[in-house]
């Protein structure tokens, strides 16, 4: 099944979100058959401000848990989570 993660970052955050990049992304990319897409959100400036993954788990508890092992999440740097379940139906196959 697949989910949605809106993540927004917590203001001020950009200095913590580059110390984490780079684990953060580790971590992503050692789980391919489960992180279909992921990226940040962009504020009017052109930095990022937060994460969208869309993700393949067995269910929501998977996926929460998944997320909550993201050293952005260890790094406590989002305001929010929004997890939601999601149909891909036109589009690049996940």
């Amino acid at each position: 099944m697949h989910f949605v993660a809106i993540c927004l970052d917590k203001p001020n955050s950009l200095p913590k979100r580059l110390e984490n990049r780079a684990a953060h992304l580790a971590f992503l990319g050692e789980k391919p058959e489960i992180v279909k897409l992921a990226g940040p959100f962009l504020d009017s400036a052109g930095q990022p401000c937060g994460s969208m993954l869309i993700l393949d788990c067995p269910d929501e508890a998977a996926a929460r848990a998944f997320l909550a092992k993201d050293p952005y999440a260890g790094a406590d740097l989002f305001a929010s989570v929004e997890l939601r379940a999601y149909k891909p139906v036109l589009g690049a196959a996940l």
